[in-house]
């Protein structure tokens, strides 16, 4: 049975519909990839899912785990175990990495939590988070974080421009540690060589799905479209 359901979702912001009546289903242990133009409505849909202020459903539903979450506040929403890491680090200033990592994880071992994410422990543990971080050192910290909170669903939202903060390699190498603890992954992502290690892949276009099915073949129905994506009409499976 889906982890995640969603059904005919609609989301407005200041009156501007974001996602129009998008649908999108989950299995446990899934690894969905998400790709789609700059102003698609990727990172809103990230954002609903969680729960964020100003990102409220307007019609349809979210199930997770074959519950409702429409009214369900971010807290609540991270206690059933909906982790988001977002485009840009969160910054944390003043915090050392290994308290930033362990609190209110009683047992976390945060150098294990490191290591899964390719940092040296010795290297980065008593260091402090700030600005002497890289944005790279950042985000694999936000990640060896989101890690440790062993989510049920780990939304994973990359940036679509700019210095990307992590490598292809690094971000297969991150999934492969969600699998293993059995996590369900949303990857929101531009790098289309990733997108075919996925289970599954959706094509995300002015707030609707227009393609889903097998990953290499959204990626190719993708490319042949040159641009013209959004003027399909229909949702395609593929």
């Amino acid at each position: 049975m889906p982890l995640l359901e969603i059904e005919n979702i609609i989301c407005r912001i200041e009156e501007k519909e974001l996602l129009s009546g998008l649908t999108l289903s989950m299995e446990r242990g899934e690894v969905h990839a998400l790709l789609g133009p700059n102003g698609a409505g990727k990172s809103t849909l990230a954002y609903t899912i969680m729960g964020c202020e100003g990102c409220a459903v307007h019609a349809g539903k979210i199930c997770f785990d074959h519950r409702v979450i429409n009214a369900l506040a971010i807290h609540e929403r991270a206690r059933l175990g909906i982790t988001l890491a977002w485009q840009e680090p969160v910054r944390f200033e003043g915090i050392s990495i290994r308290d930033y990592l362990t609190v209110k994880r009683p047992g976390i071992d945060p150098c294990d939590c490191l290591k899964r994410v390719g940092l040296a422990p010795e290297a980065f543990l008593h260091r402090m988070l700030d600005a002497s971080l890289s944005g790279g050192e950042r985000k694999r910290i936000e990640l060896a974080s989101v890690l440790a909170l062993n989510p049920r669903l780990a939304i994973l939202d990359e940036p679509d421009s700019g210095i990307d903060m992590l490598s292809a390699q690094d971000i297969l190498n991150v999934i492969a540690e969600f699998r293993k603890n059995g996590a369900s992954v949303l990857l929101i992502t531009h790098k289309e060589q990733i997108v075919e290690i996925a289970d599954n892949a959706s094509l995300l276009c002015r707030g609707r799905i227009v393609c889903t099915g097998n990953p290499a073949k959204v990626v190719a129905y993708y490319q042949s479209k040159s641009g013209s994506v959004c003027e399909e009409e229909a949702c395609l499976y593929v």
